[in-house]
């Protein structure tokens, strides 16, 4: 997106003047009147629907994400997800990044089509950027998830023709009475219905079930910070020993879920790969000794 900043001047113009006034505290809304091909689902999806492929040609299948799972604890709110990514029955990519910080207090994992998720999240945070420099303070909580409903509402010929995305939200309420209640989960549908979870857990992905199921057993409203990355990765375990499309642990080629913490003192951090893989460890562990089923 920072593209369109700068095209015209490395062509020698100059910039029209719409890109020289503030206009509107909406990056999105900016695009759609000065370079809507760029807006996500824009160029269509061609004349032809997209209909489920043969045996033969699950390999050209668009890339698929699963599974994010997101935990409340005292203090704050955590997402993690797995790396795995799959185009039919292949796996296309076993490292993938689905797990985004979005700005200082919010982060979004991603489900559903790679590519039309990882434009999506990308608009989400310039939007939420753009908002926070004309306005001069960051969009409230409510207003992030809106924004990010309409984003998603915007890929509705996509999730018509099976090219779905399904975002997961969490954020932290700084203008919550209770700070340590204050973190928050937002799950989506694929037409942009907005839902706040309330349970203290959530999950989206074709994963998400055992996922979920998985973390009914181990959440704990007064859990910290170390027990709730523990339970994501339990939960993701889980997923990833009923589902073929989810990735667990792998530590020979060392790669361990994607996790974001966000509380009230550090904001939005993600959490160090050592620490992913530390708990990765240790859950797999016991989970040789330990098999559960």
């Amino acid at each position: 997106m920072d593209n369109i900043h700068f095209r015209a001047s490395s062509q020698g113009a100059a910039l029209p003047a719409a890109y020289m006034t503030a206009g509107t505290s909406s990056f999105i809304d900016f695009l759609r009147v000065q370079a809507p091909h760029l807006l996500p689902g824009a160029a269509g999806l061609g004349e032809e629907p997209v209909r489920a492929r043969r045996a033969s040609d699950l390999a050209q299948q668009p890339p698929h994400g699963t599974t994010i799972v997101a935990v409340k604890f005292n203090g704050g709110v955590l997402i993690a997800g797995d790396r795995r990514a799959t185009s039919g029955n292949l796996i296309s990519q076993r490292d993938m990044e689905k797990v985004f910080v979005t700005d200082a207090y919010s982060a979004v994992g991603i489900a559903g089509t790679a590519g039309l998720a990882m434009d999506m999240v990308r608009l989400y945070q310039v939007e939420l950027s753009h908002y926070e420099k004309i306005e001069g303070v960051p969009l409230s909580l409510d207003g992030k998830t809106n924004k990010l409903a309409a984003l998603v509402r915007g890929n509705l010929d996509g999730a018509m023709a099976g090219l779905a995305v399904l975002p997961l939200f969490i954020g932290f309420d700084v203008d919550a009475p209770d700070p340590a209640r204050a973190g928050r989960i937002v799950s989506y549908d694929v037409v942009g219905g907005r839902y706040e979870e309330r349970a203290g857990f959530h999950g989206v992905g074709s994963g998400s079930l055992f996922a979920r199921s998985a973390l009914k057993k181990l959440w704990d409203p007064d859990s910290d910070r170390d027990t709730a990355i523990r339970n994501a990765v339990e939960a993701l375990y889980d997923a990833a020993d009923d589902d073929s499309a989810t990735g667990g642990p792998d530590l020979a080629r060392k790669i361990y879920p994607s996790i974001v913490t966000i509380t009230g003192v550090d904001g939005a951090v993600h959490v160090p790969d050592e620490e992913a893989a530390e708990v990765a460890e240790i859950v797999v562990t016991q989970r040789t000794s330990q098999p559960r089923g």
